[in-house]
């Protein structure tokens, strides 16, 4: 706890006298300085008791002289008497009194220095114990961080230490512990503010206010392993900053070996997910590998996203549901082990995801071509393609949109501004070359019909009876007749 100026007057030997009220003998002394100048303010930094005999000081001078002190936010007025003034000068007692100023009145044999000292030595005591009770909190953390489950240890530990309630949340946002329980309600109040700190890109902290309580928050880690937060009713004390970035080194260090945890345990589910490939055997596999594969038939997933594939990884393995479901890197994409009821809740995010059709796990290697030839038709269309819907889209879902258009447009060339015979090409295209059924769809006789097939042939320059140019045809109409990407 600071000095007060009621503990100076508490101190028998010094024997003050306080022309003060109650409440501002409260305040904190930050320092003692003596001086007898009329303007000491530009030697003062605020919170000082300063102390004075008036040497210089005259009755009309008292109350400019109060207003400086008031302004500059000393602390107190000391004054000395005995030496200069036999009492305290009725003008400067009443002007203080006015202003709000503390006023102490200093026996004449009671050297200033003796104040200075017992000042010195209250915070030197006061810094001491701070120090020891920043120890303390200091052991007591990394006891915490030590346990089985430290850092939601380390978590409670904090919110006791400071009578506070602190938040743990995830490079997201998301709330990983909560201090206590109910705290974790304040999480939406912090988004906000925990979007500005990581769009700083690196080490960042902030002091804000959330209703009546005072927020520290700050980054965990130069690459953003977190942010933790901690709140109460009032200011932090210094002490309580070094206890909270104490915390905050801890949290940091046990979430970064979390993460070496998390990569390590990635590497071993890519071997796991080769060996499934390449039909190895898995019996020295851990066993809660196993545990992650979904019950078959199941469904193999490629994932392609904004994010590069780490990065998409470990947010899927944050945000997955409970249910069985196997994730893992493979050849540069984020490969799923899922069964069909959980398939949804991947289709629902928004990638580009290839399906293969159901198999069992002795089949990965085959789901695992269906998925990435799914996953390459989304490159055009993007969203989501099941291996089974290829066959049906055609062999017009496999060529490049540009490259297709573009010999569409040079075949058809020749019929451009002959709508009737195109119309009719495509007619005849889709009955098979059938005249009859063709002319009937078409309103026109069947004589008629053929007239117009002779004219379509001279104007392309190739024969119609011929199987490769028909097929030719018929994909240049369906490519210019699906609207343009």
């Amino acid at each position: 706890m600071s000095v007060t100026l009621r503990a100076l007057l508490a101190d028998p030997e010094l024997r003050l006298t306080a022309h003060a009220d109650a409440e501002a003998l409260e305040r904190p002394v930050s320092w003692v300085h003596v001086s007898e100048l009329t303007d000491p303010t530009p030697f003062l930094a605020g919170g000082e008791l300063l102390l004075t005999t008036g040497l210089a000081l005259r009755p009309e001078e008292c109350a400019e002289f109060v207003d400086r002190l008031t302004a500059t936010g000393v602390a107190g007025l000391g004054f000395g008497i005995g030496l200069s003034h036999g009492a305290v000068p009725e003008a400067l007692a009443a002007a203080a009194d006015r202003a709000g100023l503390p006023l102490l009145e200093v026996p004449r044999e009671i050297p200033f220095i003796a104040l200075s000292k017992a000042v010195s030595r209250a915070i030197a005591a006061e810094e001491y114990a701070g120090l020891r009770r920043t120890s303390r909190a200091q052991h007591e953390l990394a006891q915490a961080a030590g346990t089985s489950n430290g850092v939601a240890a380390l978590v409670r530990k904090l919110a006791t230490l400071l009578d506070a309630w602190v938040l743990l949340l995830d490079p997201a946002g998301t709330l990983l512990h909560a201090a206590p329980a109910s705290a974790a309600a304040c999480r939406e109040s912090l988004i906000a503010e925990v979007d500005r700190l990581r769009a700083k890109q690196g080490l960042a902290a902030s002091g804000i206010s959330v209703g009546s309580r005072e927020v520290s928050l700050q980054v965990l880690g130069s690459r953003v392993r977190g942010f933790l937060a901690v709140s109460r009713e009032g200011p932090f004390a210094t002490t309580d900053h070094h206890v909270i970035n104490s915390a905050a080194s801890l949290l940091t260090l046990a979430l970064e070996q979390g993460d070496v945890l998390r990569s390590a345990r990635r590497r071993l589910r890519a071997g796991f997910f080769w060996l499934l490939v390449h039909g190895e055997s898995l019996r020295d596999a851990p066993g809660d590998l196993h545990a992650e594969l979904p019950a078959e038939p199941m469904r193999v997933l490629v994932l392609h996203g904004q994010r590069d594939p780490d990065d998409l990884l470990q947010w899927l393995e944050t945000e997955k549901p409970s249910a069985p479901m196997f994730l893992a890197e493979h050849d540069g994409a984020v490969v799923a082990l899922a069964a069909e009821d959980d398939v949804g809740w991947l289709t629902s995010l928004e990638l580009r995801i290839g399906i293969s059709e159901p198999c069992a796990l002795n089949e990965v290697a085959e789901g695992l071509r269906q998925a990435r030839q799914a996953a390459g038709a989304t490159r055009r269309h993007g969203g989501v393609v099941r291996f089974g819907e290829l066959a049906g889209g055609g062999l017009l879902r496999l060529v490049p949109e540009d490259e297709a258009r573009a010999f569409s447009e040079s075949m058809l060339a020749p019929l451009r501004g002959h709508d009737v015979l195109r119309r009719s090409l495509q007619e005849w295209l889709t009955q098979h070359g059938q005249w009859d059924p063709a002319a009937s769809r078409l309103g026109v006789h069947r004589h008629t019909l053929r007239n117009r097939m002779g004219k379509v042939e001279a104007l392309l320059g190739r024969g119609l009876d011929q199987p490769g140019v028909r097929a030719e045809l018929w994909l240049a109409l369906q490519v210019l007749d699906r609207p343009a990407e």
